[in-house]
């Protein structure tokens, strides 16, 4: 903080506003007064603090203006905006590309186990148990990759954060969403492979090389 141009105008840095306070023979040669704020989200709140003690100052005579820079602010959720959406995108791409290739090695583990599902089936193993036994497979695969995911993806936040001093929250409740939607991604695809494999006629299974 420090006082600009011809001594008229003070910058105060968050926090510093007594250290940074004009005494009292120059308080009234001031024609701005520019604040910032460590943090965006707080530029409402820090203006409405800054309104009632200008108010208290100046007996409540409204003879002075606090302008917000708006603009850059929508800019800058503008850009966020369009961060997320990218990210989302991205995410559903991986999803998709994930989920199909647990069905793919479902698939492969249906035709591998073709003698032991209809060795199942031959002792009495109904055709939901079939697929109950593949649909939990595919859902741990999923779960799994999902845990991976998670662990890369709160290591590659930290180091952001750290290398780019971006504050980053990581909440337990998007943990819990990610594990929420792994499940699923291959509850999902993984029912085709299972209703596959309890399709299978025992007895064409057992001779099958």
């Amino acid at each position: 903080g420090g006082f600009g141009g011809g001594g008229r105008v003070i910058f105060i840095g968050g926090g510093n506003e007594e250290e940074q306070s004009p005494d009292a023979q120059n308080y009234h040669q001031l024609d701005r007064l520019v604040v910032q704020v460590a943090q965006t989200e707080n530029l409402s709140n820090t203006a409405e603090v800054i309104s009632r003690m200008l108010s208290r100052r100046h007996y409540g005579v409204v003879d002075y203006q606090i302008t917000i820079p708006i603009q850059l602010l929508e800019q800058q959720q503008r850009t966020n905006d369009i961060f997320n959406y990218v990210l989302a995108a991205i995410a559903a791409i991986s999803l998709l590309v994930g989920g199909i290739g647990i069905m793919n090695i479902m698939l492969a583990s249906v035709l591998e186990r073709i003698k032991e599902i209809g060795l199942r089936l031959a002792i009495g193993a109904k055709k939901d148990d079939i697929v109950m036994q593949f649909v939990l497979e595919s859902v741990m695969i999923s779960i799994s990759g999902g845990i991976i995911g998670i662990l890369l993806g709160v290591g590659l936040a930290t180091m952001v954060s750290n290398l780019a001093d971006i504050p980053t929250v990581i909440s337990f409740v998007s943990i819990l969403v990610s594990f929420g939607v792994a499940a699923f991604v291959g509850l999902f695809f993984g029912i085709f492979p299972a209703r596959r494999a309890a399709q299978q006629d025992p007895i064409t299974s057992l001779r099958y090389e």
